[in-house]
């Protein structure tokens, strides 16, 4: 358990002290062990980006994945945007939508969902302070660190709920097939490469 919570710390700095902030700078992550914690998450969602929700084995996991899930929808058809849009003059999106943060891995040319979320303002969400906007800060801090590159992309999926209690429980849906890294639903699963060294 040590493990999993140690992932939260290195993810996740805003809620630190002024001296831990200090230590998780001077971090370094191999090369070899982010290229293994991106490998484990292109090997689950890869399959899904290819060939959908049906094909996925996690019936022990999550009883009912599809309920009103349309099997042929998949993120990477939506438009991607930079994390910066919400700084354009003209808004792109607005109203209720679930989004999705990706990266777009340079050497193998493959995408990876990191955060899913939800929300009743497309146009606002991304505006004001986001757990998922400092996990990205770090992770991107890492990588660059690590002499690699990032492509980061956020899209929004409009043709969602109106009604937030039923556009949560679509995007609680989405996060227990995608299993992305930086909800905390999900975070567990993926922690331990970032804590290896540690130890």
């Amino acid at each position: 358990m040590i493990k999993f919570d140690r992932q939260y710390n290195l993810f996740n700095n805003f809620d630190l002290n002024p001296s831990e902030r200090n230590h998780l700078k001077d971090i370094f992550i191999e090369k070899k062990i982010i290229k293994e914690w991106q490998e484990k998450i292109i090997n689950h969602q890869s399959p899904i980006f290819k060939y959908g929700y049906k094909h996925i084995n996690q019936s022990s996991l999550f009883e009912s994945i599809s309920g009103e899930l349309n099997e042929s929808f998949n993120p990477i058809d939506l438009s991607p945007l930079p994390l910066s849009f919400w700084r354009w003059p003209k808004a792109m999106h607005e109203g209720p939508a679930v989004y999705f943060v990706m990266d777009k891995i340079i050497d193998s040319n493959e995408n990876i969902i990191l955060y899913i979320g939800e929300t009743t303002s497309a146009e606002k969400r991304w505006k004001g302070e986001h757990d998922c906007k400092n996990y990205l800060s770090n992770y991107s801090d890492s990588l660059h660190k690590a002499n690699m590159s990032s492509r980061f992309s956020i899209r929004f999926w409009l043709d969602v709920p109106i009604k937030t209690k039923e556009r949560r429980k679509l995007e609680q849906k989405l996060i227990q097939i995608w299993l992305p890294p930086f909800n905390k639903e999900t975070r567990e699963i993926w922690a331990t490469p970032f804590t290896s060294q540690s130890n």
